[in-house]
């Protein structure tokens, strides 16, 4: 419903501007000169040209922003595997410290056969 106001708003204003630029000018394209275009479709023209060229820069951003997103997300998943592998290791490395604590006190006692 916003979408629908807001382009009743922009047509309304576009009416407008075009009711006062309706004098014949001419382009000039480099080499290529149109002669007779109203100044509202030059108007409206760079407009819709500047639009385009905004949202196709705004384009490659988020481009360029999804495959940073992607290696960090890797690196992210490198890493808790490599946390979780770490993890595992301090484990085991307690169980053997205790097995060896355990194996120390049997030795040292004086009354082992």
């Amino acid at each position: 419903m916003l979408n629908l106001i807001f382009l009743l708003l922009m047509g309304s204003a576009l009416a407008y501007i075009s009711k006062f630029n309706l004098a014949p000018i001419s382009v000039n394209l480099g080499y290529y000169v149109i002669s007779n275009v109203p100044l509202f479709y030059v108007i409206v023209g760079s407009l819709l040209i500047g639009l385009v060229i905004s949202f196709l820069m705004q384009l490659l951003k988020n481009i360029s922003n999804a495959f940073i997103l992607r290696s960090k997300k890797k690196e992210i998943k490198t890493s808790q595997e490599e946390i979780l592998e770490l993890t595992k290791r301090v484990h085991q490395l307690e169980l053997e410290n205790e097995k060896l604590k355990h194996t120390d006190a049997e030795i040292s006692d004086p009354n082992a056969l």
